[in-house]
């Protein structure tokens, strides 16, 4: 047997170095936590009375009252109407936009542009542009139309560009190969291997403007918010719990809807 001296024992070093640089950032993300609740006034006894309050608010909630239920279907018609035309608009003006924001495809002088106006679609909340746009059109649907147009354009368009980035390049050398012209390329290389994926941000794009605009009508942009809104102001907390319900089932039917889209391109 070979005895283990000094210099022939291995050298495993410190198993678990301790990184202090990473502790000292944990402990000040902590200690910045600890000053922003304090300084926003963020306390456990807040906390529980809130809850306290909460019970008494839902207790006023019930029973719930759905007597004007022909004001609340008008609502929840108009709310779908504003979600699907938004869509159908956000969607086909999502398709070339996300198209020239591809960088792989397109040059950087159509790629910038692009990519600035998707930015400026989401650099905002929808209540923002809900705002604005009821301030330039008025109130009413159009404006809730418009507003979801441009959050639509800002999802899907960043979320197509980056699908069509990731795409193989193969079959798009393979047509420019044989000249093929650039919409074939699209149609029978680009579309193809984007479309599945692009069907799925639709669909969640359509979930998306359906809750979003029960939420814009409250600054007048239609749709049943408007409706939510009063009934709150009103404390006419049963007809409030009404219309939540009501909207809490319109999103779980459009998420049935939703999953046998999918199931149909599948």
């Amino acid at each position: 047997m070979v005895a283990i001296t000094e210099k022939t024992k291995p050298e495993y070093g410190t198993p678990f170095k301790a990184n202090w640089w990473a502790r000292a950032g944990w402990l000040l993300a902590i200690l910045y936590v600890f000053y922003a609740a304090n300084y926003l006034d963020v306390s456990w006894t807040r906390f529980i009375s809130g809850l306290s309050n909460g019970a008494e608010f839902l207790g006023e909630m019930v029973p719930v009252n759905f007597s004007r239920w022909q004001l609340l279907v008008s609502n929840l018609l108009e709310t779908v109407e504003i979600a699907v035309i938004a869509s159908a608009f956000g969607i086909v003006f999502s398709l070339p936009i996300g198209l020239f924001a591809a960088r792989n495809l397109m040059p950087s002088w159509v790629t910038w542009p692009a990519r600035i106006f998707i930015a400026l679609c989401r650099s905002f909340h929808p209540v923002i542009f809900a705002i604005l746009f009821v301030k330039a059109v008025g109130f009413g649907p159009l404006a809730g139309i418009l507003t979801l147009i441009f959050a639509s354009i800002g999802f899907i368009g960043k979320l197509f560009a980056e699908a069509i980035e990731e795409i193989s390049l193969k079959p798009v050398e393979a047509l420019r190969a044989s000249g093929a012209p650039f919409i074939s390329i699209i149609v029978y290389a680009v579309v193809p291997q984007v479309q599945n994926r692009f069907i799925g941000f639709s669909s969640y794009q359509f979930d998306a403007n359906l809750r979003n605009s029960t939420m814009v009508g409250i600054v007048g942009a239609g749709g049943i918010g408007g409706t939510l809104f009063a009934a709150f102001q009103r404390f006419d907390y049963d007809f409030l719990a009404a219309i939540l319900i009501s909207i809490i089932g319109l999103v779980m039917v459009s998420e049935f809807i939703s999953l046998q889209i999918k199931k149909v391109f599948q």
